[in-house]
């Protein structure tokens, strides 16, 4: 792959029209997903990595978003298929307005609540979000939400062989008639003409008893797969999730219902989301859940040749290609992990999370054919409100800190705390610490895995000074904290890489070490 611009430029907003056009004139397909091209004398727009003949600069005008090129009255191209990208990063580098709005867009909030809704949700009337939007995006809030829907159908409908009526409301459309003039406007073509386009391998076969939807989600290589897998089995509960080396399956709440989803790597480095919803009004919504919860929308690229600069880190990287951060699937469960982690080893958290669980997490008999034969019942991990009323008669250790987290749990239940991956993060890191029982450590942790914020450092984690220390790093938190300043706005890759640079601990003498996993048994350190 040709870099023809700045290492770090995926990351800057502010890319000027010289460094855009180089990326297409190269076929950059780091920047898919990043910024899109239209072309005035085609009327079509396109990634930057299109094969099709670079067109003429004065032909040519970038645009941040794909809303923002339909709304200029361009088309998308039928040979590249822009909206197959991968998500923009962009949207978790930045904590703005048109930030937040982008990732609660991506989840489905216009849809559940309209724009009025999302409006609410960042503190600004409908008509000037939909002002600042357009000004800062070239789209307003439904145009965006209706880009969203187009991409999800595409997905779909090339991916399953679902009925067009059901892609049209799994994508959130309120009518068939909608969503079949969205998608000739948007793709140039008919649902069924842009169906019968994909290629036979993808044509798939009638799905097993169960399972609505298989699809692969697209992302930026390379990707280190066996790390997150290991991550997530390391912290599997049993009951709500099931890890192996290279799969990872779980229930889950949505709006519309429970949702059973596993994201497993198959034979030809693609991830895989197959799923069994309760309604498949929660399909697009669930596949930005698991599309954060495994960080493909990150910009591998950037983040390992920024952090390769550094000669300490250039062995972890060149060993960790593409090293992800996970995210959270249910902001609240997140936080709740995150307190139940506190002070105490990975293997007692996932105990308690596990009793807690099996007592007040409600059973979806719906799923049991989804778990391996010998898995417990599926249950759901308990709700806010169960864990705020009967909480206390699970958890065990010190009466104040089982307040705390049965005090959390109902303020999240009650409203009086709200958590969700489009909030501020100096606002909801403040929320957070005026809690009783959260401390910094478990602020910056859920900001890390809640928002996708690339730029957390946790130098008072156990783990993080362990793996500092053997990379060659300063070791105390107040050096170690100057030393990754040169890291931004990276460092919560650097974090994950310091996690797995811990040395694995000696194997006891009647037992194989489980050196892979790299867990280190101490307090704190991304224990959740």
């Amino acid at each position: 792959m040709s870099l023809a611009v700045a290492p770090d430029a995926s990351r800057d907003a502010s890319m000027s029209f010289d460094e855009r056009y180089r990326a297409i004139d190269s076929r950059d397909a780091r920047f898919d997903g990043q910024f899109v091209t239209a072309v005035r004398s085609t009327g079509i727009y396109c990634r930057p990595s299109c094969p099709a003949r670079t067109p003429k600069p004065s032909n040519v005008t970038f645009y941040p978003t794909s809303a923002a090129a339909h709304e200029a009255g361009y088309r998308a191209c039928k040979r590249c298929l822009p909206e197959a990208a991968p998500g923009s990063p962009q949207w978790n580098l930045r904590g703005d307005t048109a930030g937040r709005a982008m990732r609660l867009i991506a989840d489905g909030v216009v849809e559940r609540e309209g724009v009025p809704g999302l409006a609410s949700r960042l503190g600004y009337s409908p008509r000037h979000l939909t002002r600042l939007l357009t000004a800062e995006l070239g789209a307003g809030p439904l145009a965006l939400s209706r880009a969203h829907r187009a991409q999800t159908a595409r997905m779909l409908l090339v991916g399953t062989d679902l009925s067009a009526a059901d892609v049209a409301f799994s994508s959130g459309f309120a009518s068939v008639r909608q969503f079949n003039d969205t998608i000739r406007e948007v793709f140039g073509m008919p649902p069924t003409e842009l169906r019968a386009r994909r290629p036979a391998s993808r044509r798939l076969a009638a799905p097993a008893p169960g399972v609505t939807i298989d699809l692969a989600l697209p992302y930026r290589g390379p990707l280190d797969a066996d790390g997150l897998f290991a991550w997530m089995a390391a912290r599997a509960v049993p009951g709500a999730e099931v890890a192996t080396a290279s799969s990872f399956a779980r229930t889950l709440r949505l709006p519309h219902g429970p949702v059973w989803f596993e994201l497993r790597a198959d034979d030809g480095g693609r991830v895989r989301l197959r799923a069994a919803l309760s309604s498949l009004a929660d399909l697009s919504t669930l596949v930005t859940r698991a599309r954060r919860l495994f960080d493909l929308d990150a910009d591998p690229i950037a983040v390992d040749e920024s952090l390769s600069r550094h000669a300490e880190l250039a062995p972890l990287v060149a060993a960790l290609p593409g090293i992800r951060v996970p995210g959270a699937a249910d902001p609240h469960e997140m936080l709740i992990r995150a307190m139940v982690g506190q002070q105490i080893t990975v293997v007692a958290a996932r105990t308690a999370l596990t009793a807690l669980t099996a007592v007040l997490g409600d059973e979806v008999p719906a799923f049991a054919g989804m778990m391996p034969p010998d898995a417990p019942a599926p249950r759901l991990f308990p709700t806010m409100a169960a864990i705020a009323e009967r909480g206390h008669e699970v958890l065990r250790g010190p009466a104040a800190r089982i307040r705390a987290i049965t005090g959390t749990a109902a303020a999240l239940a009650d409203g009086t705390l709200t958590l969700t991956a489009g909030d501020d993060a100096i606002e909801q890191r403040a929320a957070l610490l005026a809690m009783p029982g959260i401390g910094p450590w478990t602020a910056d942790y859920v900001r890390m895995r809640v928002l996708a914020d690339p730029d957390v450092f946790l130098p008072g984690d156990v783990a993080v000074r362990a793996g500092a220390a053997a990379a060659g790093l300063p070791s105390e938190p107040r050096p170690l904290t100057d030393w990754a300043a040169r890291t931004a706005p990276w460092r919560s890759y650097l974090t994950a890489h310091l996690w797995r640079a811990v040395p694995p601990k000696p194997a006891p003498r009647r037992r194989a070490a489980q050196s892979s996993t790299r867990i280190l048994e101490t307090t704190t350190g991304g224990l959740s």
